[in-house]
């Protein structure tokens, strides 16, 4: 039996997420540090000023800080158990919605929806449903609630029984699979997923591609969307913060870093980002060998600069695919390198200041993801670049709805076509790279974040 949330707080602005804008690291010596996050949303919330943001503890620091009381006006972090949220977090939501949604499976193998699998689950629907309680006593009569991603897909529904009057968003950061696709899923496991996002008001996405994706899984499998409207809103990068960053000391000096390690007169392609399966780093790789292998030309006179940091290491398969990603590049540097030349300049560690000035000196940005919710790495890199350059862009990335027009558009399974629009973005002159970096600028800014988060709660309270 359902019981309802009577409002403990008056909040009229809620935000759920399973990464909150803070985290807690506990010291040797017991004391806790505390450290503010960054990204779009953390940005686009700023637009607000009373809310609060619901968020799991993650570390040992943060449920140490929730156990004694530590946190900030604003945010309130909940200690689920860390065995239900790993199995949440890892079990579920990375390893198979993301996989879902991403279409990253080997079929042949995989998935296996297993007794295993079903334990996960149940993990997951508790791990959902703490935020939908925590979220039934936090809110004032008729708030707005804002719930975040694939991680709390469950939210929505399971709040709606408990707190009707509410008004409940659903944002999905990622593509939304093909309803072929996310019939891997269990009929039943779709179904849920399907019915606890429709719990919302209005659930959106990032593009019209995975809006209409999700419509098509709810009709094919459920007969509609119900009263839930279906809204889009793509994310834009931050100008105003990215401009003034980029041009601190720190940036400044790792560009004077970059420029040596460069050499003098060598072009640069730059590719930023976490060693996710999706991003595609490997046949990103792939394809800069193949440039140097049948354009000889391009040898010695262009570097490769590839950050790749880690990410989910604590799942086998990212572990693997980072260290694919570090042996491919020693090979191409074995293969190709001389003395004063490093054919691919490969950081593993996290470093902002350093992408940033990566950003400044790309010639070329190259951004193949698999599948990809938006990408914002490729509406970035052209609003901080010093001298213009040239995107080569998956259209597999939910970016190149907005910049596939101004950028060189690839399939990002095919390394031999990405390694030819790498020779055409390297060969492309001044006057086309300083116009075609303009409009990319133009459309990559055109809603940034404080807009994109204020434009949704508008168009839920309007619902």
């Amino acid at each position: 039996m359902v019981t309802e949330h009577a409002p403990a707080s008056t909040a009229q602005v809620l935000v759920a997420s399973n990464r909150g804008p803070i985290t807690y690291t506990l010291g040797e010596d017991g004391t806790l540090d505390a450290k503010r996050g960054g990204g779009g949303l953390v940005s686009g919330l700023s637009a607000v000023d009373d809310k609060l943001w619901v968020c799991a503890a993650l570390g040992d620091g943060d449920r140490e800080a929730v156990r004694r009381g530590v946190g900030e006006p604003g945010v309130r972090m909940l200690d689920i158990d860390a065995e239900v949220h790993a199995d949440a977090y890892n079990g579920i939501a990375n390893s198979v919605l993301w996989f879902v949604h991403h279409m990253l499976y080997q079929t042949p193998v995989e998935p296996v929806f297993d007794a295993e699998f079903r334990r996960q689950w149940a993990s997951y629907e508790a791990y959902n449903r703490a935020f939908a309680q925590a979220l039934a006593e936090e809110a004032g009569p008729e708030a707005s609630v804002l719930v975040q991603d694939y991680h709390l897909a469950l939210v929505p529904g399971m709040l709606r029984e408990l707190r009707p009057d509410l008004r409940i968003g659903h944002f999905s950061h990622t593509p939304w699979a093909p309803v072929d696709y996310f019939r891997l899923l269990p009929d039943d496991i779709g179904e849920q997923l399907l019915r606890g996002i429709l719990g919302a008001d209005r659930a959106a996405f990032l593009t019209r591609r995975w809006a209409d994706a999700f419509i098509d899984c709810c009709t094919e499998i459920l007969g509609g969307t119900g009263r839930t409207r279906v809204g889009v809103h793509g994310l834009g990068a931050d100008a105003d913060f990215l401009r003034r960053r980029s041009r601190e000391a720190d940036v400044d000096e790792r560009v004077e870093t970059l420029r040596e390690q460069v050499g003098e007169g060598r072009k640069t392609i730059v590719r930023v980002d976490r060693t996710e399966l999706s991003k595609n780093i490997v046949r990103g790789l792939h394809a800069y060998r193949t440039l140097l292998e049948t354009r000889p030309e391009w040898r010695e006179r262009v570097v490769h600069v590839a950050f790749a940091y880690p990410s989910r290491q604590d799942l086998s398969v990212y572990r693997d695919y980072t260290a694919a990603v570090q042996t491919l590049a020693t090979e191409i540097n074995g293969a190709y390198g001389t003395e004063s030349w490093t054919p691919v300049l490969l950081h593993v560690n996290d470093d902002f200041a350093r992408s940033l000035a990566a950003y400044r000196l790309a010639d070329v940005a190259l951004v193949n993801p698999i599948r990809d919710g938006m990408n914002l790495v490729a509406k970035e890199v052209p609003v901080v670049s010093d001298h213009g350059c040239a995107l080569v862009l998956s259209r597999e990335a939910g970016a190149y709805e907005e910049l596939g027009e101004d950028a060189i558009a690839v399939n990002p399974y095919d390394v031999v076509a990405t390694a030819q629009a790498l020779h055409e973005a390297l060969s492309m002159g001044a006057e086309e790279r300083t116009g075609r970096t303009k409009r990319l600028a133009e459309a990559a800014t055109a809603l940034p974040p404080q807009q994109w988060f204020l434009d949704q709660l508008e168009a839920l309270r309007q619902e």
